[in-house]
């Protein structure tokens, strides 16, 4: 996925007001197999994963056992009522993808039939993004159940009319997405790629980069792994915290995060707007008069609100919503305001 196409503002615009694509198949794609496999993704997620009916989805955490994030996942019941072993679809991070592996490898019980399948290179994943999504992938659906049916965080196998090609190809679409906005993300064998991609562009779909996903993400209040939290940083920390399901769920970290929950937190994710002109960039210090209060995780210029915003770690003392504080830019002083996440709210 190159930074930009047309170019960040008009990709941004693109999504926010019609629809855009991504192609994000550098995403990690895995397939877990097995009977009673859904116990041990239980044991390495922050989330239940045997409870979910089949289609849905959670998102969650893989935490080390001190409670640090090694990524942020999505996870997709695919076990068929009925059958004898179960099935999930995991989605990850690209530079995490062999440590997720490894993780949940290293877990499985000695005896137990758990298979983990990396189907990353023999596929592709495009997220179709914006309000224009639904009527776009419902057209070259063929199946009856059209996928603007689902709920969030659902997914659905569908037959596609790609441009070109014959028969219908099979593909895998959920109801998801890093936008803020409405949307999916279709997964398909790796040979239809450039027709899926063609065919969405030809239906209306705006090619989109690396630099407007990241200012959209971003607008939309969303993490992004490395940057944002890390195995040095809990999903407590993170702001993350409902995505947890500490209290009925038993899983790796969960132990010092419940120590963590006891104690307040030295530091915590927050989201501020610059009060003048100026764009926040990973690591620039951020003051509160002359007491240096914490450091910018990510920012950038927001062409929806019209202003530079970011999110970083501050002391706790600082975090209220309304907190006026300063961002050292390349030396420039900016004054700038602490808000709620997320800053962009997309029309329902």
């Amino acid at each position: 996925m190159p930074v930009q196409y047309e170019g960040v503002l008009s990709e941004v615009k693109a999504v926010r007001s019609d629809v855009g694509i991504f192609d994000v198949s550098h995403m990690g794609r895995l397939r877990i197999e097995g009977s009673g496999c859904g116990q041990l993704l239980e044991q390495v997620l922050t989330f239940p994963v045997v409870n979910l009916t089949y289609g849905r989805a959670r998102y969650g955490f893989v935490l080390t056992p001190e409670g640090g994030v090694i990524d942020d996942v999505i996870v997709y019941q695919q076990t068929i009522t009925g059958a004898a072993r179960e099935q999930y679809t995991l989605i990850c991070n690209a530079s995490n993808r062999e440590t997720v592996i490894s993780w949940i490898n290293e877990n499985v019980s000695h005896g137990s039939d758990t298979s983990v399948t990396d189907f990353t290179g023999d596929s592709v994943m495009i997220a179709l993004q914006g309000p224009k999504a639904r009527a776009i992938v419902d057209d070259i659906c063929a199946g009856k159940d059209k996928p603007s049916t689902m709920r969030p965080f659902s997914s659905m196998s569908q037959s596609m009319n790609l441009t070109d090609l014959e028969p219908q190809v099979s593909v895998f679409i959920g109801r998801t997405g890093y936008t803020g906005e409405d949307g999916f993300e279709i997964i398909a064998d790796a040979k239809f790629g450039s027709a899926l991609w063609n065919t969405l562009e030809t239906n209306g779909a705006a090619p989109c980069g690396l630099g407007a996903r990241d200012v959209l993400r971003l607008e939309a209040g969303l993490r992004l792994h490395g940057s944002d939290m890390d195995t040095s940083k809990s999903p407590l920390e993170a702001g993350l915290a409902r995505f947890v399901y500490i209290q009925s769920h038993e899983f790796i970290g969960r132990k010092a995060l419940t120590i963590q929950q006891t104690r307040e937190l030295d530091k915590i994710l927050v989201g501020f707007r610059l009060l003048e002109a100026g764009i926040p960039r990973h690591e620039h210090t951020i003051f509160k008069g002359s007491k240096q209060i914490g450091e910018v995780t990510s920012g950038t210029y927001s062409p929806t609100l019209d202003t530079g915003i970011g999110m970083g770690y501050v002391s706790m003392e600082y975090s209220t919503p309304g907190e006026q504080i300063n961002v050292n830019i390349r030396g420039r002083i900016v004054d700038a305001e602490i808000v709620e996440l997320p800053f962009y709210h997309r029309q329902r």
